[in-house]
């Protein structure tokens, strides 16, 4: 069986050249994704503060138990965003235990050298007793608040999250672009079966043609992906995603998962796309194959509406969610409209072929007829077609432009609600007295102390740490504007907080609401809700009273002077009190974070365009795939009088016909979804969209129809048709 597939790929090199790509490039993206997974897994850091110590105790974790609404017990345990403190009898009690050489204060956490030999369980004991974890050997870098553990853990986030759609992604892709090339093959099944080949034997055909092809994908996609992880490795470095110098895994995992991944959907896609074919009556197979097959059936249609109702409520339900959440629904949702789109398309393209018949016949006359008549024929083969482009459509209408939204409202609210006209900052913090200071000058109206932190609040059954930022509460209202739409700032107590539309959204929570959650450091906390306020974004989720978290430096104090008052050398004066210490004007730092937004959202773009670009490119194969598989259809065409310049007349008519129905439909999937998530991020109905942007996703994906159509017929053309009715491929 393999020499008959080896045999029958080397006759269909058009076909064989599409699936190759597709896998190729599919390989290609899931190794290098799975690369960062595995290099964050990988990822064991060298104990630089804590290596003196044989042994660490330290809390850097918290973990907390919950019901789910069948009754069973689940723990969720979070990494810290601050070092959580221990008892202060713990370090006595250590010190006393037999075995114990000596203990090491270090600050929130406590080193100690053990004699060899010794046993450790009792330290483990206490340690456990204290919510405190113990870290031996190599594991000791764990207990560090290190740039490299927040890299790695950025690493599995975004590998794993866009790993697990371009998996979705490269699922429709290869089925796709497989199922049309079995598709487009009916006639050599067909004529396998008329000469007593037994449907078991077509589909082991078929499996081994797309193990082989499958094969050469793997030898071309996978180093190309570790090459690929090894620049975005390097890239993350560069802007200081990473730091320089963190370990890139080889790639031992990961490209055998993506090559077994790609291998594993290429077979199954071969063998549903050749089930119907391969099952019936030999008698009947090349009657079957003379004529494309009617819409698809009932299971279909059913299929397609379920998956449409399910993008509906998607819909629904990112509107109601924020921040990442939003993003990762709105991916969700697209998916399923254009799943909803790929498995009605049959029944799409009859009812558009049938409306846009009259524009057709009026702007290309007997072409136009021709090409009305070809789409209602072949409305099922051209699924997949018109399924692609949607894909390039949405993506590209949508995901792309969310970034530019997030970015351009953050640095919009940021500006609306800064009251204050300077910031004094330090790269080492500033302390309570600063506040003071600054305070008493001749011209200073206001002055808060401003301390970024981060909580830990529970969302369905597990928990996510959100940005949150403590704040002085007696000037805050001077020099921050956060629209407060519920509640008042002045009741910020240490036993309250204000918190965000969105998260406030997202919790279900309501003003004078208790909820419980976990500061920093891992204190439990029972605080009440004050306020709810509009920009988010901008401030972040939570604001929280100075008092309510462990004392620490401030990260800035924001400044508000009276109108006309000169206080910048005297404000610089006290800037020169502290290590590096500086007053920027808040102009200057909105100005920073834009640069900064626009660096962070590199990552997520470049994720996003491979996503862009590989459905982009799915787009150009199956128009190639369909353009070329049209030979015979042509040439019968030709030796029935139609003439040379008609027939290319009748395939650009069908492209504009396609090209049209994609783009309506493509955009209003790629409206919803940017609407959605806009609406749910910011409040606003209308997102924002670049100058010139519809026009260039609409203007792409015109050019890509064309092109992969124009060229490939026009090759066709170029051949009498005498010689062509006789090819396959």
């Amino acid at each position: 069986m393999t020499k008959l597939a080896v045999r029958l790929l080397r006759h269909r090199p058009g076909s064989v050249a599409a699936t190759l790509i597709a896998l190729a490039v599919g390989v290609l993206i899931l190794t290098a994704m799975g690369v960062l997974v595995e290099s964050g897994l990988r990822y064991r850091p060298e104990p630089q503060r804590y290596a003196a110590a044989d042994i660490v105790v330290a809390r850097t974790e918290t973990s907390f138990t919950d019901k789910e609404f069948g009754g069973d017990t689940v723990t969720t345990t979070v990494r810290l965003p601050e070092p959580g403190p221990l008892p202060r009898d713990l370090t006595d009690r250590i010190r006393r235990l037999p075995g114990v050489a000596a203990t090491i204060a270090y600050p929130a956490a406590l080193g100690v050298t053990m004699v060899p030999g010794a046993d450790r369980g009792e330290l483990d004991r206490l340690a456990a007793a204290a919510g405190a974890r113990v870290y031996t050997g190599a594991s000791r870098g764990l207990a560090e608040q290190s740039g490299g553990l927040a890299a790695r853990d950025l690493l599995i986030e975004v590998g794993a999250a866009f790993g697990g759609y371009v998996v979705l992604l490269i699922v429709f892709v290869v089925a796709g672009t497989v199922g049309l090339s079995v598709r487009h093959r009916r006639r050599d099944i067909a004529l396998l079966r008329a000469i007593a080949a037994t449907p078991g034997q077509v589909r082991r055909l078929l499996v081994a043609e797309a193990l082989l092809v499958s094969g050469a994908a793997a030898a071309l996609g996978g180093p190309a992906g570790l090459l690929a992880a090894r620049w975005v490795g390097g890239e993350l470095a560069d802007r200081g995603f990473i730091p320089a110098g963190f370990p890139i895994a080889a790639g031992f995992l990961a490209a055998p998962a993506a090559v077994l991944v790609t291998t594993l959907v290429a077979a199954v896609s071969a063998l549903i796309a050749a089930r119907r074919i391969s099952g019936i009556r030999p008698t009947e197979a090349l009657g079957e194959a003379a004529v494309e097959p009617a819409g698809g059936g009932r299971a279909r249609f059913v299929c397609g509406l379920v998956a449409l109702a399910g993008a509906g409520s998607s819909s629904l339900v990112t509107v109601g969610v924020s921040g990442q959440t939003a993003l990762t629904g709105a991916l969700g949702m697209l998916y399923l409209f254009v799943a909803a789109v790929a498995l009605l398309a049959p029944w799409i393209n009859r009812y558009a072929a049938r409306l846009l018949a009259p524009v057709l016949r009026t702007v290309w006359g007997t072409s136009g007829y021709l090409a009305t008549a070809n789409l209602r024929a072949n409305a099922r083969g051209l699924a997949t077609v018109v399924a692609a482009l949607v894909l390039a459509v949405g993506f590209g209408g949508s995901v792309w432009f969310l970034q530019d939204n997030l970015e351009r409202q953050t640095v919009a609210q940021s500006r609306a609600g800064t009251l204050a006209q300077f910031a004094l900052v330090a790269p080492a913090g500033l302390p309570g007295k600063a506040v003071d200071e600054v305070r008493g000058l001749a011209g200073v109206q206001a002055a808060t102390g401003v301390r970024r932190t981060a909580v830990v609040v529970k969302v369905f059954d597990g928990a996510e740490v959100v940005p949150a930022r403590a704040v002085d509460p007696d000037d805050a209202a001077a020099t921050i504007d956060l629209g407060v739409r519920e509640g008042s700032l002045a009741d910020l107590r240490p036993d309250s907080f204000a918190v965000s539309t969105l998260r406030a959204a997202t919790q279900g929570w309501h003003v004078g609401e208790r909820v419980r959650l976990w500061l920093g450091d891992g204190t439990p906390a029972t605080l009440r809700v004050a306020a709810i306020y509009q920009r988010g974004l901008g401030f972040g989720d939570l604001l929280l009273d100075r008092r309510t978290v462990t004392p620490r430096p401030y990260s800035e104090v924001l400044i508000r002077v009276a109108p006309g008052a000169r206080v910048e050398a005297a404000l610089a004066e006290v800037a020169t009190r502290y290590p590096a210490g500086a007053i920027v004007p808040t102009g200057d730092r909105i100005g920073e974070l834009s640069t900064d937004l626009a660096l962070g959202a590199w990552l997520n773009k470049l994720l996003i365009a491979v996503m862009v670009g590989y459905a982009a490119l799915t787009a150009a194969n199956t128009m190639v795939m369909a353009a070329l598989a049209r030979g015979r259809e042509l040439a019968l065409l030709r030796l029935v009088g139609v003439t040379r310049r008609q027939a290319r007349r009748m395939v650009h008519a069908e492209q504009a016909g396609l090209l049209g129905v994609a783009l309506v439909i493509g955009g209003a999937i790629a409206a919803v979804t940017l609407a959605a998530v806009v609406h749910a991020l910011t409040g606003d109905l209308l997102p924002y969209v670049p100058p010139l942007g519809w026009l260039a996703v609409g203007g792409g994906t015109a050019l890509l129809a064309l092109t992969t159509t124009v060229l490939p017929i026009g090759r066709l053309l170029r051949v009498p048709p005498v010689e062509q009715i006789g090819v396959k491929d």
